[in-house]
């Protein structure tokens, strides 16, 4: 679990879901982006996470997905699949994504109107004593999660070896990571690349990302800056990004999959349609998408 943790500190893909001209998943579309990430060199790649729709897929839409990813990555990447729901539907996902490749599951926050942090503790517990020989990396979107929960869930369960946090607030990340353990998990930035570089400066060293499905070549390029110590140059990239980042975020990221998908669609990769309840992006938006990705081109770095 400790080779795992190293790996996890890094950019973790988190993938579209393609779908094709009948809105049916579409599994070639799905095989050749996961395969350009690869060729690219990322290590991590999560099907099956926001980005990938996962509140708008069926079940089986999920179990398909995940053998796509993973045939596709073959021994080349990390697969972090992303399970969820009710306890029992995230068990017997992270069993079937083990049985296809998986090494390990990234768990969605809990979808429940009443969640206690002691409960919150227990629901991860469950699933990750369901599969010993997984790893298991929470998904933090609530400041009521501590670094006391995180410390008493990784105490109980070895297999838990990495947070992807998405809380927007630096400071408490880094009060969190080290109450909990900074050096016990892989961290990663679960706000993407307009958050890396605050959450890297206070001990981040990994980070999740959807831009980097259409764009590889810039995020790659945040996390070698990084990882050199070189905060100017990472800069430079968060200023490439960011308008691109801020239609994502727009309306409380209502937009957040469409404008991905909308890049990959100008890119020739797969097409835009997005489900319910996401939408379909205005003309305006797909126009300043287009703007930006000629504008990377130009500088030949996406």
């Amino acid at each position: 679990m400790q080779s795992l943790i190293e790996k996890l500190n890094d950019v973790a893909a988190v993938t579209v879901t393609p779908f094709d001209a009948d809105g049916a998943v579409d599994l070639d579309a799905n095989a050749k982006l996961v395969r350009r990430l690869v060729d690219a060199g990322v290590k991590v790649i999560t099907p099956n996470g926001n980005t990938g729709e996962f509140y708008a897929l069926t079940p089986d839409e999920r179990r398909r997905m995940l053998e796509s990813t993973a045939r596709a990555a073959g021994g080349d990447a990390i697969v972090l699949a992303g399970v969820g729901l009710d306890a029992f539907s995230a068990i017997e996902a992270a069993r079937h994504a083990r049985d296809h490749g998986a090494r390990a599951v990234m768990v969605h926050q809990p979808v429940h109107p009443y969640v206690a942090a002691e409960g919150w503790v227990d629901y991860h517990r469950q699933i990750a004593e369901a599969v010993p020989d997984l790893g298991v990396v929470p998904y933090v979107r609530s400041p009521r999660i501590t670094g006391a929960e995180l410390a008493r869930l990784g105490e109980a369960c070895p297999n838990v070896v990495g947070v992807k946090y998405a809380v927007p607030d630096p400071v408490r990340f880094a009060s969190v990571a080290r109450d909990a353990g900074l050096a016990r998990f892989a961290w990663l930035c679960g706000l993407a690349e307009p958050y890396t570089p605050a959450y890297w400066a206070v001990g981040a060293r990994g980070f999740t990302s959807g831009l980097v499905t259409a764009a590889p070549g810039l995020t790659l390029r945040m996390r070698d800056a990084l990882r050199a110590g070189d905060q100017a140059a990472a800069m430079e990239v968060w200023e490439l990004i960011r308008r691109f980042e801020e239609l994502r975020g727009t309306d409380a990221s209502a937009d957040n999959v469409a404008v991905v998908k909308e890049a990959l669609a100008q890119l020739g990769l797969c097409r835009r349609e997005v489900r319910p309840p996401s939408r379909a992006l205005p003309a305006a938006v797909r126009e300043e998408v287009a703007a930006i990705l000629a504008a990377w081109h130009e500088k030949g770095i996406a």
